[in-house]
């Protein structure tokens, strides 16, 4: 078993600047004092000086000065208080920092132990003032994170839709395609929808997971049995269930992920065809699909609405003007695939 070590308290030091007064050894005084020889050398040597020598009260002090635990700033008064006047005057902890080791020559503090005293002191008193000091006023550490960010940094293989061949912004030739991928309030539900711009085909499927790899694996199972016509280009959003989207390359499938600054990604719900609502409005005419006879017709829906001026209610046809028909129109556009209608 080791030996037990004990510190000496005031009373142990008021004992040895008596003796010590009274010119005694210092084996003499550690025999009365109980404790090592060597112990009462080193209290001696530490807190003696030349103008008032050995003083108890100082030797204690400065004991519970070296095994403070607590910040620089809650030891020294003048040091917290000309840090705190700076801090009021909008200055930040590096500049703070930086003009005291300028003045002094010596480095006094570093920003590192001013923002440690602050946020010690919000810890410890529960008052949010402390945090209006600092420049940002924040009550935590570390930094925030930004809300609405797009993976789009971390897809391999991303090509842009600016580089998108011209035909499928146009909707003039059939097999470009858009997908997405709907998510429902219940966890674990989706369904992975395919839309042809062209001809307005809408696929619906439901995936086992959200995952890439099997996402992927669906979207390969619908567009590999179609004619090579038929399945030209695909476009995504920045979601990361489309990171694995370079496998589609095997079947002579490209794909295009939209900008990270387009109408898409205003909102984690937009998809391709939102950013197509904004900007069919441009482009009222569409030209007819060369292949309009083979594939399901997109026929305008009748929609009868009562007219306040007229005592019969009147028939107005509506089409959706987007990529999609989840997508409605804006009040009083009306357009059909083969004929171009005004206002109204």
């Amino acid at each position: 078993m080791g030996t037990r070590y004990q510190q000496l308290n005031l009373e142990d030091r008021c004992t040895i600047a008596r003796l010590h007064a009274e010119g005694c050894s210092l084996r003499q005084i550690a025999a009365d004092v109980d404790c090592a020889a060597s112990t009462v050398s080193r209290e001696l040597k530490r807190n003696t000086s030349r103008q008032s020598g050995y003083r108890p009260a100082y030797a204690e002090e400065q004991t519970r000065a070296r095994r403070w635990k607590g910040s620089k700033l809650d030891r020294s008064e003048t040091l917290r208080n000309a840090v705190l006047n700076r801090l009021a005057c909008r200055w930040s902890p590096e500049q703070i920092a930086g003009r005291m080791l300028a003045e002094t020559g010596t480095p006094l503090m570093s920003h590192e132990t001013i923002y440690r005293f602050i946020h010690a002191q919000l810890a410890r008193t529960k008052d949010h003032t402390w945090a209006r000091l600092l420049a940002r006023g924040k009550s935590k550490r570390g930094f925030r994170g930004r809300r609405g960010g797009s993976p789009a940094g971390f897809i391999k293989d991303r090509v842009s839709i600016a580089q998108r061949p011209i035909q499928a912004e146009d909707r003039s030739t059939p097999g470009h395609w858009e997908a997405d991928l709907m998510l429902f309030s219940k966890y674990g539900q989706a369904i992975l929808t395919l839309h042809d711009r062209s001809s307005r085909i809408l696929l619906a499927t439901r995936p086992p997971t959200k995952a890439a790899a099997p996402t992927v694996k669906t979207l390969a199972s619908l567009l590999q049995p179609m004619p090579q016509d038929l399945r030209q280009t695909i476009t995504f959003d920045n979601g990361t269930e489309f990171a694995h989207h370079y496998e589609l390359n095997h079947i002579n499938l490209k794909t295009y992920f939209c900008d990270t600054h387009s109408p898409w990604q205003k909102a984690a719900s937009k998809t391709p065809s939102d950013a197509c609502a904004a900007s069919c409005h441009a482009k009222p005419t569409l030209q007819p699909s060369p292949i309009r006879t083979s594939m399901p017709s997109c026929s305008p829906t009748t929609i009868r609405r009562a007219n306040v001026s007229h005592t019969k209610p009147q028939q107005r046809s509506s089409v959706s003007n987007c990529c999609t028909s989840n997508v409605n129109p804006p009040p009083g556009f009306r357009r059909d695939d083969r004929t171009t209608k005004g206002p109204g």
